[in-house]
């Protein structure tokens, strides 16, 4: 959804509220692409600060299934949006490029959404996506969920640095 700015431009010390409903139905990144589960309308207020610059705040959120780190099973993860932005609407897009100013969220007169919601999500990315603390992972042997039982699989624990003689005497086991 395109916001557009130029009334609030044209009058300086003007304040106007828009609610945006985000369209995003999965969230593609170079990580995979995830279902959107919720979402909420994102509430802007966007303020003309004069000569030509623009407080923009927001609120709003969202909620994506990302798959646990151990496991793999979809957890639902809530990106809570609170937002303050104050843009310079004087600079051309080369000159916010030079300025290494992130806001590829105004285009022309436009403000964005998606690609403000976007970023806000990139930003806010988790390190570690888990089901739950205790999370037992997937069998490397099967790959079946050990949250939901134990395998058939034969577990050796064996010590890592014994593993070269393991290996020598499974060679001249008598059969």
């Amino acid at each position: 959804m395109l916001i557009n700015l130029s009334d609030i431009l044209s009058k300086e010390g003007e304040t106007q509220r828009v609610e945006a409903m985000v369209d995003m139905e999965n969230f593609t990144s170079r990580l995979g692409t995830f279902p959107v589960q919720k979402k909420t309308p994102v509430h802007f207020t966007i303020k003309n600060k004069g000569k030509k610059v623009l407080q923009i705040n927001g609120e709003g959120s969202l909620t994506l299934l990302i798959p646990c780190g151990r496991c793999l099973s979809d957890v639902p993860v809530e990106f809570v949006f609170d937002f303050e932005r104050e843009v310079d609407m004087k600079q051309s897009e080369e000159e916010r490029i030079k300025d290494l100013d992130e806001s590829n969220y105004i285009t022309g007169g436009n403000l964005d959404v998606e690609q403000l919601v976007y970023n806000e999500i990139l930003i806010n990315w988790p390190l570690r996506v888990l089901c739950k603390d205790d999370c037992k992972g997937i069998c490397s042997h099967c790959g079946k969920n050990l949250n939901q039982g134990p395998c058939d699989c034969r577990v050796e624990n064996l010590d890592p640095r014994m593993a070269v003689i393991s290996d020598i005497f499974s060679k001249f086991k008598e059969v």
